[in-house]
């Protein structure tokens, strides 16, 4: 580790001896105390000098050599927002996830100071969640500071300790007259100390004693000013280190019991890769955990010492602390599990499937469910305290897409009982301590009082937190709460969000297209080039509307009582093809294909009908036929719509055919300009890449990309192939035909380039293939990930306020 000494830049060699953590372990005399700090001044004075901030200052970052001089060491990283530390160290801003300056090492000093002065910290809790809570919402016990402990010394300790900036102390170096007036003669301290008269020194705690039992007195009397105290929650944002993409599924978070620690998995849809990372919430990253690849759905043990996953088939296990992974049974697609007190595992082991138990230390599964005649899944169980019932979501067999979304909350009393509908219409059921089950109405947390016993709500719902990353087709979402009272979760940044729209041309020199940053995404240009086609939200439904370029308006096209998304125009562009739960009369119960004319006049119709989701792709240029996608269960297939008539006698929808049979996914089709070749992307070589085929075919699919990609657009002036990395880079290749043949060349990147990535397209190539159209980038037009916890301290008193149970 770096070490700095006063006048000094981070050195490398090692300092032997103790720490000051390993010296406090003994009370300190007031002259070693003013002299270590004036010591720890010095070299925080020097480092701050150098612009050098250290922000993990604690007693073990401190050593003592023999001659008695101090050095500082573990001088961290300096980057800008990143807030390293040591929970009862750390500044309120760090706790806050801000950016931080010297001002932060003048808190940790003062934390530092107390505990020299005291021998205990200035902040501490039962763990670490209660002790951020102190740091950011108490003030230290000054009653513990030694009658001896001089004025000025109590003054300094009260300024470095303030929580608001501008009242802290706001140099270092100014600490040194507080230290040197300590040590003066003429202050008290044990380098020359005033003597008082015995009666002087004890008359002010004579006076104190009389004031403590009166002011008792009035306490136990019931005064009507008494209040009790009330601990608010507190709101934290925590780095993760680790970047994720929010659009992948069916990624999960937990939270140890404790909650001092969180585990998650930060899957990429690009290739789908995972792995599990534990994140304690007293140190700066998130550590991956080696041997965890394939990972899904982590659950903690009842003691945190273990965290159970699913991966490559099995059940798994892996110490907190690292180590191999311990096969505990066999789990094909597991889908949930929770780890009981008396050492049982409840869990999901497949898709379509009934819940099972298995021991902690493994063995062979047994039944614990079964499946009722209108049930098609059970899955993420928890197992409620006492181990006397388990909590699992359950979707019936009516529901062909996998929308969790008309799931129900299911309690199943254990070890036999009839099991009970407790929720309709809702996912990702978790009990709380306080008595409420919280769960997912689609992308908002809920919670509801609720009573174990009588197994029934006992109050309305109320909602905990908007844009909750679910995943409504496996189930699941980024939430968890312990034991203690820490809610932890994770927020959906929405494809465009609050970002203007952005022209890129190829030398990567930007320009505006939009400045209004709104909800922009699903860019679609008219083959003119002169219209846009995209999509916004109102906050209530997404809608298509059109960007006519040449005379600056945009005009809404749906005005319908469902969400319309995805855009895609006809070859002609008279028509814009999209997606929605639109039905002939009222919402239906599916995604399918309609169409419309551009500027939104004229009959609406329907092309296409299926329990199936669907969204549109791209049309042959001879306008015959649709490439379309559609999501069976957790499987999807490009399908091809032919279409027959014209726009005189009428458009009739023909039958719709798959493009091609096979057990992996297709998604994103694109025709080329002369309609020969269709683009799109595949997981059939592992992850996501972009491939190419004759049409209508036959022939063997042509990679095109090899490290992944995905959303192909063709150049309709150049023989280009755009599309997007697993990094959100932007992409062109070269190809050539011969015959029957086609030849791409390597991939180059579009300078500046970079998107977004929602549900649909996050960027559009214009027909005159000279400039892309996408969202800004920087801070507010960062593509949709996370790499952020979102957490709240003390919920269990929030949970009580604003979601109370009703009297019977």
């Amino acid at each position: 580790m770096n070490q700095l000494e006063p006048g000094a830049r981070p050195g490398s060699h090692v300092v032997d001896g103790p720490t000051l953590a390993d010296r406090l372990q003994r009370r300190m005399p007031l002259a070693d105390v003013l002299s270590m700090a004036r010591q720890i001044v010095d070299a925080l004075e020097s480092a701050h000098q150098q612009g050098i901030v250290h922000r993990d200052l604690t007693p073990t970052s401190i050593k003592l050599r023999e001659d008695g001089a101090m050095k500082v060491f573990g001088f961290g990283s300096t980057q800008v927002g990143v807030p390293p530390g040591t929970a009862a160290y750390m500044a309120p801003e760090q706790v806050a996830g801000k950016s931080v300056d010297k001002r932060a090492d003048i808190w940790s000093f003062g934390c530092v100071l107390y505990e020299m002065l005291t021998g205990r910290p200035a902040f501490d809790g039962a763990g670490i969640s209660d002790t951020l809570s102190s740091v950011v919402g108490s003030d230290p016990d000054w009653t513990a500071l030694p009658p001896s402990t001089p004025a000025s010394i109590r003054r300094l300790l009260r300024r470095c300790l303030e929580k608001p900036l501008n009242k802290r102390l706001a140099d270092i170096a100014d600490a040194r007259l507080d230290l040197e007036e300590a040590a003066s003669p003429s202050t008290g301290s044990s380098a020359g100390a005033v003597a008082f008269p015995m009666w002087q020194r004890a008359l002010p705690w004579g006076l104190a004693t009389v004031c403590i039992v009166a002011l008792a007195a009035v306490l136990v009397s019931g005064s009507p000013w008494r209040r009790p105290l009330v601990i608010r929650p507190m709101r934290l944002s925590v780095d993760l280190g680790v970047i994720a993409d929010e659009t992948a599924s069916p990624a999960t978070v937990a939270v140890s019991p404790d909650g001092n620690s969180a585990a998650f998995v930060p899957l990429r849809r690009s290739d789908n890769s995972s792995q599990l990372y534990l994140r304690n919430f007293d140190r700066p990253d998130a550590v991956p955990l080696p041997g965890t690849e394939g990972a899904l759905f982590p659950f903690f043990s009842p003691d945190g010492q273990w965290v159970a996953f699913f991966a490559s088939g099995k059940l798994k296990k892996i110490a907190v602390t690292g180590g191999e992974p311990i096969t505990l049974c066999d789990a094909p697609n597991g889908r949930g599990g929770s780890w009981g007190e008396d050492g049982t595992i409840v869990f999901s082991p497949d898709s379509l499937a009934a819940l099972s138990r298995v021991s902690s230390a493994g063995g062979e599964p047994q039944p614990l469910t079964t499946l009722d005649a209108d049930e098609q899944t059970q899955r993420t169980p928890q197992i409620l305290p006492g181990g006397r019932a388990v909590l699992y979501t359950s979707l019936t067999r009516r529901d062909k897409q996998f929308n969790f979304n008309q799931a129900n909350l299911v309690v199943q009393p254990l070890p036999t009982g009839a099991r009970k509908v407790v929720v309709r219409g809702a996912f990702y059921g978790r009990y709380a301590l306080s008595g409420h089950l919280l769960y997912m109405h689609r992308s908002t947390l809920v919670a509801a009082p609720f009573d174990r016993e009588r197994v029934e709500l006992t109050g309305p719902e109320r909602p905990v937190a908007e844009r909750v990353i679910s995943f409504g087709l496996a189930g699941s979402a980024m939430f968890a709460i312990s034991s203690s009272g820490t809610l932890v979760y994770v927020r959906q940044f929405l494809a465009g969000d609050a970002r203007p729209i952005t022209w890129l041309d190829r030398s990567g020199r930007s320009t505006i297209l939009r400045s209004t940053s709104s909800t922009w995404s699903n860019f679609s240009f008219a083959p003119d080039g002169r219209r846009l086609a995209l999509v916004t939200s109102d906050g209530k439904q997404d809608d298509i509307w059109v960007d006519d370029l040449g005379r600056d308006a945009i005009d809404r096209v749906t005005r319908f009582n469902a969400s319309s998304q995805v855009p895609v125009w006809t070859p002609d562009g008279r028509r814009i093809v999209f997606t929605s739960m639109l039905g002939e009369k009222e919402v239906a119960k599916s995604w399918n294909l309609y169409w419309l004319q551009a500027d939104g006049s004229g009959a609406l119709q329907r092309l296409t009908t299926s329990p199936n989701m669907q969204t549109p792709g791209s049309w042959h240029p001879s306008g015959k036929v649709l490439a379309f996608i559609e999501q069976q269960g957790s499987h999807s297939t490009v399908m091809l719509l032919p279409m027959e008539g014209d726009e005189r006698s009428g458009w009739r929808p023909g039958t719709p055919t798959p493009l091609s049979n096979g057990a992996f996914d297709q998604r994103a089709p694109a025709f080329s300009p002369d309609g020969r070749w269709l683009a799109y992307e595949s997981n059939q070589s592992g992850p996501y890449n972009v491939y190419v085929r004759r049409f209508p075919g036959p022939g063997v699919p042509i990679p095109i990309s090899t490290s992944g990609g995905q959303s192909p657009r063709w150049s309709r002036t150049r023989p280009e192939l755009i599309y997007e990395t697993p990094d959100r880079r932007i992409v062109i290749v070269n190809y050539s035909v011969s015959g029957d043949a086609f030849h791409p060349d390597q991939p180059r990147p579009w300078p500046e380039a970079q998107s977004t990535r929602g549900f649909g397209r996050g960027f559009d190539l214009h027909p005159d293939g000279d400039r892309l159209l996408l969202p800004a980038v920087g801070e507010a037009g960062s593509p949709p990930k996370w790499d952020r916890l979102n957490l709240i301290l003390n919920f269990f008193d929030e949970l009580r306020r604003i979601a109370p149970a009703q009297s019977r």
